[in-house]
């Protein structure tokens, strides 16, 4: 007679975390476009950081479809990690609460990292919305100068998606530390040049992702973000090739002076603005003086940018 067995455990595949604070306007969309997607084999962890609204009421609801973590607010990348390490899937996406997922999101992303062994995280072309939910325009894969890591200095913003858009292997925070939590912003940024480092990366050319647009939130933080921005580029320039680590890395630092420049003059702080380009400048004169040069001069005359 042949003894039954138990049916071992299904462990999820894919572990969804989305960190949430004060999100009760927009969390259930998100939670909603996870629950939507033709890929079923996941777990949905939603890491409450300390919110002072009916986010968690609003979790509540869903009974068993998700689990909250519940936590003091310690920011956006200690909610990502406190999510990471209570992931039990084989592949992590991450999802902020007010973006969402069109339904294909996730079966396209396994599919590729089911194939490709050699690919360790992977994003998706994004559509980009206004609050009322108009589309803005899209984030589109990135055109490569090089190797990723290099496109990544040279452009920050290459990853579409970023924070709701990439898929990684688990196995990967093994190799590489998760979240900076000492960075107040950019800290995707800086995760995904040091996955980079180590692994490869696909862009699946469909907008299979949406995020939200804030227009004040660049004004609002702009020094904050400058300042992780370079702290980033600083942090990370040991990644590149060591031929790279001049040249190039100067001419990355000088892009993301320029982008910020021009932040701080539409902000009306023009003396600031031109102040960074001229730091610019003096650090990549080859490689981005002509665009910085006319930056100066646009802002000398007063032109909108």
């Amino acid at each position: 007679m042949v003894e039954p067995t138990e049916t071992a455990p299904v462990h999820p595949l894919v572990s969804v975390v989305i960190p949430a604070y004060n999100a009760a306007g927009f969390i259930a969309r998100a939670v909603d476009s996870v629950l939507a997607q033709t890929y079923q084999r996941c777990e949905i962890r939603v890491v409450d950081d300390g919110s002072t609204d009916d986010t968690v009421r609003i979790l509540e609801t869903y009974g068993d479809a998700l689990q909250v973590i519940r936590q003091p607010n310690g920011g956006l990348s200690n909610a990502r990690n406190r999510g990471l390490a209570a992931a039990e899937g084989e592949y992590v996406a991450f999802l902020d609460a007010d973006d969402r997922w069109l339904p294909d999101k996730l079966a396209r992303q396994v599919a590729i990292l089911e194939a490709r062994p050699d690919i360790g995280f992977c994003s998706t072309r994004t559509r980009v919305e206004a609050p009322d939910g108009t589309c803005v325009g899209e984030w589109s894969c990135p055109h490569l100068e090089g190797t990723l890591l290099q496109t990544l200095f040279l452009r920050n913003g290459s990853i579409p998606g970023s924070g709701s858009g990439v898929m990684v292997r688990r196995q990967l925070f093994a190799v590489v530390e998760p979240f900076d939590e000492t960075l107040r912003s950019l800290e995707d940024i800086d995760l995904w040049m040091r996955l980079a480092a180590v692994t490869g990366y696909v862009c699946l050319d469909e907008p299979l992702t949406v995020i939200v647009k804030h227009p004040d939130s660049m004004s609002r933080n702009l020094e904050v973000m400058r300042a992780a921005a370079l702290r980033v580029m600083r942090k990370n320039r040991h990644l590149l090739p060591p031929k790279e680590q001049n040249r190039l890395w100067q001419a990355g630092y000088a892009s993301v002076l320029a982008d910020y420049a021009k932040w701080e003059y539409r902000a009306g702080r023009r003396g600031r603005a031109m102040g960074h380009l001229l730091e610019g400048l003096v650090r990549a004169p080859r490689q981005r003086g002509r665009m910085i040069a006319g930056l100066l001069l646009a802002m000398v005359r007063g032109e909108t940018l």
